[in-house]
């Protein structure tokens, strides 16, 4: 089997789940398309764009499959996820090129689906579950001697914000047991991963019920000036939980987690409090804004405005000293207006984001914005406004970085830098790209040899050049989580 992945970390972790199951019905795994018997793809429906260049590339495969050898087994191509989930019937009809479809809560399928398509039918399931977590699938890690791991801690979304396919693709909103979460952190703490990311798509509203003690605890409050379309669940151990109980399996692991909806700091904020105590949860945090204007926001279902986004930021930058703020922005969503663009822009200059995740608008269907709303801003101002988006943004966070000039910076260093094999690439606690010279240097334990950092080693860099993707410096020395805290 060959897997092909695209869009989010949501999928990296789905490959990874869709692998396991397949490795332990006796599949093995190739990275070489030629050699494959089944090619499957891992896919992504948030935009347009994403779904073309699946179907550019199905038509690439469909050449190879028309070259196989008669000696060979047919070659048989799979479409997994979000796009299998909203173009079923599309992806079947179209060219007969693909022999099965599963969506993002049918990969425990894979096995059968295959053994249809081995007997010549086409298979597909999309169902959509209300339970299903794969909390009892350890996701096989793709990279093998990876620093840095994703761990699926929910799946699917409630909030409907009018603009997303997601709900559609991914379903309702469900979580992992906190038990398999730690089980799965353990394990890859023990093969020797620095990071871990918990992935969701609204990871703090996380909530898990699986033990009845944990169903009387009461549904949290939202943050000042927000609001939601849907009715708070009582019941259930919270993020905040989950992530004090991860954060003290290894000192030395780092901890991240994305994608948190901003409706969910609520004033007495636990989360902030253990992001800003815990020396390996990183200080950063991703704060999608979509938009600037709290007349399109109200239209996109957000459940904010943008002061209460606004008050927010202030609060986290209170809360957490030098903390990294990402974000996401749609520009020219339906009936957004030339002010409202400028207010987007204003929103950008005054938060001063470190990374930002910038679109276009992509009208979906079955979203309520395709049921609702009026796709009016043509292609050409979309793209302007983007571009003009990005340029703001990227001025924006080359002043931020260039801030870090002069400070020593702890990197886990990842390994050789893309562009130069004599310099190696990793990641500050912001989750900026740092990138510095591969050379000897002194060990912070006390050890007299010089050493060379390697992939998975903590190591201090003096920052002395810094644009809006990256930082370049100076390697201090080596050193590790703990210690580089007590010397804060």
């Amino acid at each position: 089997v060959y897997l092909e992945t695209y869009g989010c970390q949501m999928n990296v972790n789905d490959t990874e789940i869709a692998w396991a199951v397949l490795q332990k019905n006796g599949y093995t795994r190739t990275s070489n398309l030629a050699e494959a018997d089944v090619i499957l793809l891992v896919t992504c429906s948030v935009r347009e764009k994403a779904e073309q260049t699946i179907w550019n590339r199905l038509r690439h495969l469909k050449a190879l499959k028309a070259r196989r050898q008669p000696a060979r087994p047919p070659l048989r191509i799979g479409i997994l996820g979000c796009m299998a989930e909203r173009l079923k019937e599309e992806i079947l009809h179209r060219e007969k090129l693909v022999d099965i479809v599963a969506g993002p809560d049918a990969y425990r399928d894979l096995p059968r689906l295959l053994a249809v398509a081995e007997s010549g039918q086409q298979a597909a399931n999309v169902l959509l579950s209300l339970d299903e977590t794969y909390a009892d699938i350890l996701p096989v890690q793709t990279s093998a001697g990876g620093t840095t791991a994703f761990v699926s801690i929910m799946r699917g979304c409630d909030n409907m914000c009018s603009y997303c396919i997601v709900p559609f693709t991914r379903g309702r909103e469900r979580s992992r047991p906190v038990a398999s979460i730690l089980q799965e952190v353990r394990m890859l703490s023990d093969q020797g991963v620095k990071e871990v990311t918990l992935l969701g798509q609204n990871v703090n509203s996380f909530r898990d019920t699986s033990e009845v003690q944990f169903q009387s605890v009461a549904a949290p409050g939202l943050s000042r000036g927000f609001s939601t379309v849907y009715k708070a669940k009582p019941g259930g151990l919270r993020f905040a939980h989950l992530l004090d109980q991860v954060s003290r399996i290894d000192p030395e692991m780092r901890i991240r987690f994305t994608s948190p909806h901003p409706k969910d700091f609520p004033d007495e904020a636990s989360v902030l409090q253990l992001i800003q105590e815990r020396h390996n949860i990183c200080k950063q945090l991703h704060l999608p804004a979509q938009s600037g204007s709290t007349r399109v926001l109200e239209t996109m279902r957000r459940g904010y405005t943008r002061e209460a986004y606004l008050e927010l930021v202030q609060h986290v930058r209170e809360s957490i000293p030098g903390v990294s703020l990402s974000s996401d922005f749609i520009a020219g969503f339906c009936g957004e207006t030339e002010e409202d663009h400028q207010q987007t822009v204003s929103l950008l200059r005054e938060v001063r984001y470190n990374v930002g995740f910038l679109f276009a608008y992509s009208m979906r269907q079955k979203t309520r914005a395709y049921h609702r709303l009026q796709d009016d801003v043509p292609a050409d101002v979309k793209k302007r406004r983007l571009e003009e988006l990005i340029t703001v943004f990227r001025e924006e966070a080359a002043r931020a970085h260039r801030a870090m000039v002069g400070q020593a910076q702890l990197v886990l260093v990842e390994g050789p830098s893309k562009r130069s094999a004599s310099e190696l690439c990793g990641r500050n606690d912001g989750n900026i790209k740092v990138i510095f010279p591969d050379t000897e240097t002194e060990d912070a334990a006390g050890c007299r040899a010089p050493v060379r950092a390697q992939p998975g080693d903590y190591v201090l860099v003096k920052v002395t050049a810094a644009s809006s993707q990256t930082l370049r410096g100076a390697l201090l020395c080596r050193t590790s989580l703990s210690r580089a805290a007590a010397a804060r």
